[in-house]
């Protein structure tokens, strides 16, 4: 039986890596908000691993731009097997002593209002699904502090407190858990990170290296599989954060 499945930010990144990942005889929803040349690549090649896309687009750092989203979703389904709240970025570097209320407003509104309120919208559909259950995107940042990176790390922090708030409320019928990735080589990197910083973060990790998108699309596939976690936030991040 096909799973409905809709992954936010889903052009680049951890985003495109999962809905490949999770393609095979499934229907994925691929969001995206500005890369479209992107979310078609993802989709071709959801079409190509025996998986049935559709493209969204939608804005999600707004409430009305989740609305939409939930609005084109519903319009072609009735219902969703699992939502991965993936969209998300640090937006831009700045220290403390430079923090800027719109800034905290954006990062917040693109991290964390954007997971609660497609997570709120979906509820009808999530509630028909087969299993259903929702996967946020946290982050080491909020494990480790983030230095130029706080209000990131604070947001993020944010993400894994709603994912067990929601666990707790919406169970037993859905379950919701969390993947915190540690550094992984994506987009989101080439942004905010240059070289000679990814090289240090690599050479702190103990296991030498930093990740690749796949290393947290697997996680995400195991917390949509596994019917018996909920509440949870995965670290995936090669040591470099050890509880």
């Amino acid at each position: 039986m096909a799973r409905y499945i809709l992954v936010t930010g889903a052009s680049t990144g951890i985003g495109a890596e999962t809905a490949r990942l999770l393609a095979e005889g499934n229907v994925v929803f691929v969001h995206y908000y500005t890369s479209r040349d992107g979310a078609e690549q993802t989709a071709a090649e959801i079409q190509s691993r025996g998986g049935t896309p559709h493209l969204v687009q939608a804005d999600l750092a707004t409430e009305a731009g989740c609305e939409a989203l939930y609005s084109l979703v519903s319009i072609q389904t009735n219902r969703l097997d699992a939502l991965v709240n993936n969209a998300g970025g640090l937006v831009q570097r700045q220290r403390v002593g430079e923090l800027e209320w719109g800034l905290m407003e954006r990062v917040f509104a693109l991290n964390v209002f954007s997971a609660m309120m497609m997570t709120r919208l979906c509820l009808p559909l999530l509630q028909r699904g087969k299993d259903p259950c929702v996967v946020n995107i946290s982050s080491i940042a909020a494990r480790t502090g983030a230095p130029t990176a706080t209000i990131y790390g604070a947001a993020k922090g944010a993400v894994d407190s709603l994912t067990r708030g929601m666990a707790a409320e919406l169970a037993p019928a859905i379950r919701v858990n969390a993947v915190a990735p540690g550094v992984i080589e994506t987009p989101f990197h080439e942004k905010v990170s240059n070289p000679e910083m990814m090289r240090g973060f690599a050479a702190r990790t103990p296991l030498e290296r930093n990740g690749q998108a796949i290393h947290i699309a697997r996680a995400i596939q195991f917390l949509i599989e596994n019917d018996f976690v909920t509440g949870e936030t995965v670290d995936v991040n090669g040591g470099l954060f050890m509880r």
